[in-house]
């Protein structure tokens, strides 16, 4: 099956998010989609997969012009999407998640799992995605959980699969598999889309590369004639330093002394166990890790959102195990939250009014029982102009940014104010190479200025690019340690630790 999209513009009242885009996607062929936040990607995909109509253009299905009334017009015609989040019921097995909303009946109109298990099997066998169709998908890896949504889209007979950053949350080792996996998908004749911002990956993995900037594809071409800088600049409109500059690493004090902290998940089970960890004044501690060991619970822990089980949290000498985290903000301990949609913002919230949702009570923007909006309002389009936070206004809604955007915002609220110590969950998430280099640059200079600064992140490469002194965890514990300043870091053996190998 090939696709064509053409001049396709899609506009959202006076904003364009498209405009005029010509996009081939041909079968048994892997197109690396890249572009920085906000540059039209999404909007792009929904186009394609029915969930929005384009205001302008067409689509056409092997030479024959279509159009998708909404996303099930499109699964009918063999186009399916495997979302950056996956959408699976984690009690459900395999074979429920991979049949629900498409279930096979039997006699009697009865749900035919039997038929489902086989189906699963089949295909885990045809594109070399082996998974057990009776297992639950709470008690499998991500990596598996993966193979699972992509089994779902070919379940439904898609000839076309867009796969949005499907490397997020995997290690080294299972981006590997991944990679295989996505070949056998091409040669088997399947069309791939494959959206990241990781550009060693869509040098390795595409047949061929497509560069969308506000809203335009403006480039692009053959992976093995382009390179990581030209894409890069493609992508952004300058030159991108990929070197993450910094000073001389002079760590001072312990700022932050955790003792044997132990950490409960909402259900009761451990989620952080018996964890004990130092980050000195001037040093950056990465925490590397396979999301979902612990890494969660350990940052609310540390912010005051999540109350230990046992254990001991000291910042600059004084217990703040059980101190709120208000009381942290005013220490100077400030928190970039891993998921900026839960814990980060309010979508119905303006951009002016979630830049002060942690500072609002300040003398700055407090007078008395009132906020001085006019005073936040001028902060706020100061910090998203410094920061790049691309928006109309400081006074639009924030569930109207890109997702890059948001991150970019709840960086900005944390990054502009005085800090201490900083805690970062999965800082750059979504985030295009610019504006990951510049807040990689923010969070060196608060380290140069003497803060002490943790960063929890799944992106191996990030990890190694920021930190001082990296700690893996494992299962709730700490498996392994490393000193990028002291000798060679070797990637493989960090990789191998997240898996669990070092345990």
């Amino acid at each position: 099956m090939q696709v064509e999209l053409k001049d396709i513009t899609k506009r959202f009242g006076p904003v364009v998010a498209n405009k005029g885009v010509n996009l081939t996607i041909r079968p048994g062929e892997v197109l690396g989609l890249l572009g920085e936040n906000g540059a039209g990607k999404s909007t792009l995909m929904n186009v394609l997969c029915g969930l929005y109509s384009p205001t302008e253009g067409q689509i056409e299905i092997d030479g024959a012009a279509v159009r998708f009334d909404g996303p099930g017009d499109a699964i009918r015609a063999g186009i399916g999407m495997v979302h950056q989040h996956f959408m699976l019921v984690p009690v459900f097995s395999v074979a429920e998640n991979v049949v629900l909303g498409v279930e096979p009946v039997g006699r009697l109109d009865r749900l035919d799992l039997a038929s489902a298990r086989a189906e699963v099997r089949r295909l885990g066998e045809t594109y070399g995605l082996a998974v057990d169709p009776d297992a639950i998908i709470e008690t499998l890896p991500v990596g598996v959980q993966q193979r699972v949504e992509i089994i779902k889209v070919l379940f439904r007979a898609a000839d076309l699969l867009i796969l949005d950053e499907p490397t997020a949350v995997l290690t080294p080792q299972e981006v590997d598999e991944f990679f295989q996996i996505v070949r056998s998908l091409s040669e088997a004749g399947k069309a791939i889309v494959f959206i990241t911002h990781k550009l060693n990956e869509i040098l390795e993995v595409s047949d061929r590369i497509s560069v969308i900037r506000r809203g335009e594809i403006v480039g692009g071409g053959d992976p093995k004639q382009l390179t990581r800088p030209e894409l890069a600049e493609m992508m952004v409109g300058h030159p991108v330093d990929f070197d993450v500059a910094r000073g001389t690493f002079a760590p001072g004090e312990a700022i932050l002394d955790v003792s044997d902290l132990t950490v409960l998940r909402d259900d009761g089970a451990v989620a952080v166990d018996h964890i004990s960890l130092q980050v000195r004044s001037g040093e950056v501690v990465g925490i590397a890790g396979v999301q979902g060991n612990g890494q969660s619970a350990l940052i609310e822990a540390l912010a005051g959102l999540r109350r230990p089980a046992a254990g001991r949290v000291a910042f600059d000498g004084t217990d703040i195990t059980f101190a709120s985290a208000r009381a942290r903000h005013r220490m100077g301990i400030g928190h970039i939250p891993e998921d900026r949609q839960h814990a980060g913002l309010i979508g119905n919230f303006t951009v002016a009014e979630n830049m002060v949702l942690d500072t609002y009570y300040d003398a700055r923007f407090s007078k008395g029982a009132s906020i001085d909006w006019d005073r936040v309002t001028a902060d706020a389009t100061k910090v998203t102009q410094a920061y790049d936070v691309r928006t109309p206004s400081v006074r639009s809604t924030a569930s109207h940014l890109s997702g890059g955007n948001q991150q970019k915002l709840v960086v900005a609220r944390e990054l502009s104010r005085d800090t201490r110590f900083i805690i970062a969950g999965q800082p750059t998430r979504g985030l295009d190479v610019g504006s990951i280099a510049y807040i990689h640059a923010r969070l060196m200079a608060a380290r140069d200025e003497g803060d002490g600064l943790l960063i929890v992140s799944s992106e191996l490469d990030e990890i190694l690019a920021v930190s001082d002194r990296i700690l893996v965890m494992f299962k709730g514990r700490i498996v392994a340690e490393y000193h990028p300043h002291e000798a060679h870091v070797d990637k493989a053996a960090v990789g191998l630790a997240m898996a669990g190998a070092a345990s």
